[in-house]
């Protein structure tokens, strides 16, 4: 038999692959900077204003906790959702007990009622009246806690003195902040979060830091698919938040 010529291993060329990809990465890039300059187009809410409306709910009903729901979801329609001109945004207003669902979260355990609920954008009423203490998460969007009844104690790693929030006030965790905090017997808040995306390129490393609410959520549910277990709970939280989010996009509210 005659030797059969070899033939060397052919090398593949990844130049395709590679423009692919580096395609995919500087749309990805282009995208989330073109967001970024437009991102105020996408809020509604005005966290002054919410914290001018729950000193007000505060002052005028003191402690009493349904009576400030009531004070700000029917102030919330009133500039908001308001038919008389197109509504900026889709509102959950009732307040009755099935809207209400627990949300366990970074070892805190609450009840919460979603008034807003948007890609880029929450408003929920937060709190307990037993108490409750845990992990902040740390987000992909700036917070802002209203307390309305009750105090909040906030801590942050090296500091020796703790932070003290009362109804009334506001306590403000920028994106990419986490806290350990506690809700004292008795504690409700006014939660609004709001998205910011952006994209460093003067950063080293490069860094893409998504804005959505959307990333949020897992922190949000990761103490019931690892440890409460509770999947009504998750159900409830899921198909409320879904509906609300496209009820605002339907309206063309992101």
């Amino acid at each position: 038999m005659g030797n059969k010529p070899i033939t060397p291993p052919q090398r593949r060329d990844y130049t395709g692959l590679a423009l692919v990809w580096g395609s995919i990465l500087f749309l990805a890039i282009a995208a989330g900077t073109y967001l970024d300059s437009i991102r105020e187009r996408f809020y509604i809410f005005d966290p002054v204003f919410l914290h001018e409306l729950s000193k007000d709910a505060v002052s005028t009903h003191g402690n009493a906790t349904d009576l400030i729901v009531s004070h700000i979801i029917s102030n919330l329609t009133e500039k908001y959702a308001t038919t008389a001109n197109a509504p900026q945004v889709v509102l959950q207003t009732a307040t009755t007990p099935e809207n209400w669902v627990f949300n366990n979260a970074g070892g805190a355990m609450g009840a919460m009622l979603i008034i807003h609920a948007s890609i880029t954008e929450y408003l929920i009423i937060f709190g307990t009246p037993l108490g409750t203490e845990g992990h902040t998460g740390r987000h992909t969007a700036d917070d802002y806690f209203n307390i309305l009844v009750g105090e909040q104690w906030a801590f942050l790693p090296g500091a020796l003195e703790k932070e003290v929030y009362p109804a009334g006030s506001v306590h403000v965790l920028p994106r990419g902040t986490a806290k350990q905090y506690k809700m004292h017997e008795g504690c409700f808040a006014l939660e609004y979060a709001r998205g910011r995306p952006n994209v460093f390129f003067m950063r080293q490393p490069l860094t893409f830091e998504p804005g959505w609410i959307p990333p949020m959520l897992p922190f949000g549910l990761a103490d019931i698919l690892f440890s409460t277990l509770d999947f009504p709970t998750f159900y409830h939280t899921a198909r409320i938040t879904a509906r609300e989010t496209i009820r605002n996009l339907m309206i063309g509210k992101i």
